[in-house]
């Protein structure tokens, strides 16, 4: 029986990949994390309604070594711990030296970008590396890769990232974002030498499906990526944007407290954070989604734009960060994805394998 090992199964995101990879049959999909207790007690309550086999272990991804996944014998390993900007790429190496595919659902820029360095040691081991499974640069890509052939010259990729007010993160994703606040990045066109800072460039925009919202710049991997799969592409911007806009307007006020070195670590406001967040349960709704839009010129020469949306309702957006992770599973289980090496997760899935995966979901998607 094929085994797939989600460490971190029982956090904010891995409990939704495990979630649905416990749907497929002739399977065992084993919950990990540092508490067994958690990853054991997860594991029997979806084991009531799964296809597949369930198990829980307790695993510190920390100290997870090849001659711990030898004994454990998965053929894929998902990381879903977090925050991966202070991490290193110690267990994908594990996983090279004990032959077992790795996949996280990171969105740190410098993380998914410097994957590639174990591209050669992976092909070696006859493995697959991949970093990067998730709403960026995964999702964002394959809606470029879908639209992209239209234009006959792409100049502008934005991506917007819009969650619902009911989802509730993680620490670990919690830590994530706010490391980011205020922090300098480079933009994307790097021969313009142009810098930005996490969650500044407010602007207010009509998103559709969700009304207005606040939107503040992120520092996310695509920066890199697009203009690099995609030749022309001179500009490219990823936004974030809270529903409820006293939470977004928060976050922009502690980025320029960092930005001017009054508060030199936003992480750990994490913890204090999320507790008032907790207290407003009222506030915003179920409703999320994402916003990508491409411009360029068409093959007459003229000017075109295309805009491409996802709405999700009844708290079912964090499923799609969730999904690409279980689509590189079960295409690796199945044979479908037959690729070895370590790369971002670029081009490995199509927009259309995405939908057809989220099709019973309270997920809808349109372009303008």
């Amino acid at each position: 029986m094929k085994r797939v090992l989600v460490v971190g199964g029982y956090g904010a995101f891995g409990a939704l990949v495990a979630e649905r990879l416990a749907r497929v049959p002739d399977i065992e999909v084993i919950v990990a994390g540092r508490s067994e207790a958690k990853a054991r007690a997860f594991a029997a309550q979806l084991a009531g309604r799964a296809r597949a086999r369930l198990g829980g272990i307790g695993l510190d991804a920390a100290d997870i070594s090849a001659a711990a996944l030898g004994d454990i014998r998965p053929a894929v390993l998902i990381n879903a711990t977090g925050p991966y900007q202070g991490q290193d790429y110690r267990l994908a190496r594990a996983c090279i030296a004990a032959g077992v595919h790795y996949v996280d659902l990171a969105d740190a820029r410098d993380f998914v970008t410097g994957i590639s360095a174990l591209d050669a040691e992976a092909r070696r081991g006859g493995v697959l590396v991949v970093s990067g499974a998730s709403t960026v640069p995964a999702v964002s890509s394959a809606v470029v890769d879908a639209y992209a052939p239209q234009f006959a010259s792409l100049s502008r990729v934005s991506v917007v990232i819009a969650p619902a007010n009911s989802f509730e993160p993680g620490l670990a994703t919690a830590q994530s974002f706010l490391g980011t606040l205020g922090r300098p990045y480079a933009a994307a066109r790097k021969a313009a030498g142009e810098r930005f800072h996490g969650w500044q460039g407010l602007e207010r925009r009509r998103l559709p499906g969700l009304g207005a919202r606040w939107m503040s710049l992120c520092d996310v991997p695509d920066l890199d990526l697009f203009p690099a799969r995609y030749p022309g592409l001179e500009d490219v911007k990823v936004y974030a944007a809270l529903e409820v806009g006293a939470f977004h307007l928060g976050l922009w006020g502690l980025s320029w407290l960092v930005r001017i070195g009054l508060l030199r670590n936003p992480e750990r406001l994490a913890g204090p954070l999320l507790g008032v967040r907790r207290r407003l349960p009222f506030l915003g709704s179920d409703r999320g989604g994402m916003v990508v839009t491409l411009e360029g010129r068409d093959a007459d020469g003229r000017p075109k734009r295309t805009t491409w949306h996802l709405v999700a309702g009844s708290g079912h957006g964090p499923y799609v960060p969730a999904t690409p992770a279980v689509l590189l599973a079960k295409g690796l289980l199945g044979g479908r994805i037959a690729t070895r090496g370590a790369m971002p997760c670029l081009g490995l899935f199509m927009l259309e394998e995405f939908l057809a995966e989220i099709s019973d979901l309270d997920i809808a998607v349109g372009t303008a």
